[in-house]
């Protein structure tokens, strides 16, 4: 099993708080998500310093702006080199379009071209949420699926999707069409604020290409030692 399908969330405010839990990790290569937070704070510098340490790096700043605005910032995140980086489906098929024309423009062809997928409903938000607040009608699912047609549409390689969703993802858009997952808990684990959740044995099965684990790993007594259980269950499964 490539540890690198696991990606770590490093939702901590800055480097100095990242590089104990890093070090957790030596001689397992994974892939490092870095969100908001921790990008706003450190910038591509700490970026190229997980990727020297051999990490692959998930930059998840959910882009959703005009699509002029969505281009040149991914043009910029493509020089970065970073493994993945996302887009938020709901802005539709033009800004995702341009988010991959951004990309293209600024890879400079040596290494791995980064991939690019789009968030369709974030794992935290359940039904009553997306009708009543979000003002989308229907079931979760179908938001999810039709958000993935349309991240299909445009040329990106993949999105971001509950574990839940998977196999009508795959059904639909292709085994080669890549999904990852938040909301992965271990048995037993506390949810926090997700709200549709599944186990990394049971999201390996559904067919999950890479799944984002956070508090279960990063909150744990021992992170190293949470993060071989979890290749182990993966692995079994």
């Amino acid at each position: 099993m490539d540890s690198k399908r696991i990606m770590i969330a490093l939702d901590v405010p800055d480097a100095p708080s990242a590089k104990p839990l890093l070090a957790q990790f030596s001689g397992i290569p994974l892939t490092i998500k870095v969100g908001m937070e921790l990008f706003y704070s450190e910038g591509p510098k700490f970026i190229k310093q997980l990727q020297e340490a051999g990490h692959h790096i998930f930059l998840d700043v959910k882009l959703h702006d005009i699509p002029n605005t969505v281009r040149s910032a991914a043009r910029v995140i493509a020089k970065l080199g970073v493994f993945v980086f996302n887009v938020h489906a709901a802005g539709g098929v033009e800004m995702m379009k341009a988010a991959k024309a951004g990309l293209e423009e600024g890879w400079d062809g040596i290494g791995i071209k980064p991939l690019l997928i789009a968030v369709t409903q974030l794992t935290s938000t359940n039904q009553a949420c997306m009708n009543d607040e979000i003002g989308i009608p229907g079931e979760v699912s179908d938001t999810v699926i039709h958000y993935a047609k349309l991240a299909k549409e445009a040329g990106l390689d993949g999105v971001v999707a509950s574990a839940q969703e998977v196999q009508l993802i795959k059904a639909i858009c292709g085994d080669s069409f890549l999904t990852i997952t938040p909301g992965i808990r271990p048995s037993g684990s506390d949810i926090g604020d997700q709200q549709r959740v599944m186990t990394p044995a049971d999201a390996v099965r559904q067919g999950v290409d890479f799944l984002v684990i956070g508090r279960p790993i990063t909150k744990a007594s021992n992170p190293r030692e949470a993060v071989l259980s979890i290749i182990k269950e993966m692995s079994e499964a």
